[in-house]
């Protein structure tokens, strides 16, 4: 399987769907990524609210917002400011992550 170019904790920038209509430039923390199948929860993006019922945790229960996953093609990696793909090369013998628009490499 290839190696995912975004991971969790990264910042990102959402290119499509109903989040990036109208030209917005709505940018979010990586908070899970979903290997299997490519989708990522970024904080603050594709809220649903979710009715629980009443528990230990939540004494109440209600309708509780949460953020839904979204495809990982749908979002791209911000580096210095600026959304940019991701390539990797070799560097003392890693695997790094760099950025294609500045040729950076991306610090984990």
């Amino acid at each position: 399987m290839a190696t995912m170019k975004i991971k969790k904790g990264d910042t990102v920038r959402v290119i499509a769907g109903s989040e990036a209509a109208g030209g917005n430039k709505v940018e979010g923390k990586v908070l899970s990524v979903d290997v299997k199948k490519h989708r990522v929860v970024v904080e603050g993006v594709n809220k649903v609210t979710k009715h629980q019922k009443p528990s230990m945790q939540n004494q109440n229960g209600g309708r509780v917002e949460i953020e839904a996953p979204i495809d990982i093609s749908n979002v791209m990696l911000v580096h210095d400011g600026k959304p940019t793909r991701v390539g990797f090369k070799i560097e003392d013998g890693k695997k790094v992550r760099v950025a294609k628009a500045t040729g950076k490499v991306i610090k984990d």
